[in-house]
């Protein structure tokens, strides 16, 4: 950690909240305090109606490392009895990323470094990426005789189809920030030093626009996965109706008409 001591940042700059992951000497691997933390600061930010986008980053050169293995909540020990890394799973990691995936707002992580193991699920699971042209992506899982979790194994083989999905869980390689843009891993790539001001930019631009809308396309995205195309067409309509009837929309419509910059408010 900083000089600050805490396992997690906030600054707040205008409309978007960037909370930065604070155990730079570990690189940025979950521990109980940092879970702890990162989901109270979530929650906080999920109940302020001022925050209209969030960005999550890494302090020091990595973004998340995964889990600290050395957390004694994970750590084997010779002669006990085995952890149950399942109920790690389903106490500190499902609520983390269900937390971050149905956040009421835009939410971009800014990869700085390494992102490895849980800590690369952690960024998939927001809903843009932005990556250091020096950052990479690492399903590590294999490494140590475990499966992708953290939402692993949902989202892969959605973002990049079963092969390379497959591929990039089984072989356990590092996938360099570029090569993660390219294949449609990341939406991109940028220089390590205009990182920060690219997220924070970006933050802003998503910020003033309609937040209500661009969640609930989000949800559609994540809904239609399985369902046939009369079905999204369905749910379309029902979108619709209910962002149809918010302010956002009348203001939107009320905007193109005056030939003035929109005033989102709805969230």
């Amino acid at each position: 950690m900083d000089d600050d001591g805490r396992p997690v940042l906030c600054a707040r700059a205008g409309a978007v909240l960037t909370l930065t992951l604070n155990r730079p000497q570990a690189l940025n691997s979950f521990n109980g305090e940092l879970h702890e933390m990162l989901m109270s600061e979530l929650r906080a930010a999920a109940a302020d109606p001022a925050v209209r986008c969030l960005v999550i980053t890494g302090a020091g050169r990595g973004f998340c490392a995964g889990q600290d293995l050395s957390d004694p909540a994970i750590a084997p020990s010779l002669g006990e009895q085995p952890k149950d890394i399942g109920n790690l799973i389903e106490s500190r990691y499902k609520p983390l990323i269900l937390a971050v995936a149905g956040f009421p707002a835009p939410v971009i992580a800014a990869v700085n470094g390494v992102a490895a193991g849980a800590g690369a699920n952690l960024a998939l699971a927001c809903d843009i990426v932005l990556a250091a042209r020096s950052a990479s992506f690492l399903q590590a899982f294999a490494k140590i005789g475990l499966v992708p979790d953290a939402g692993g194994t949902w989202v892969l083989p959605r973002l990049v189809g079963r092969a390379r999905a497959l591929g990039l869980a089984l072989l356990a390689d590092k996938l360099a920030a570029e090569e993660a843009e390219r294949i449609g891993l990341i939406w991109r790539c940028v220089d390590d030093t205009a990182l920060a001001g690219q997220a924070q930019a970006m933050g802003e631009r998503l910020a003033a626009m309609p937040t209500a809308a661009l969640v609930e396309a989000r949800k559609a995205f994540a809904a239609s996965d399985g369902m046939t195309l009369a079905e999204a067409l369905t749910m379309e309509g029902l979108a619709q109706r209910r962002l149809g009837a918010a302010h956002d929309y009348r203001e939107g419509v009320a905007a193109f008409f005056d030939k003035r910059a929109p005033r989102f408010t709805d969230r």
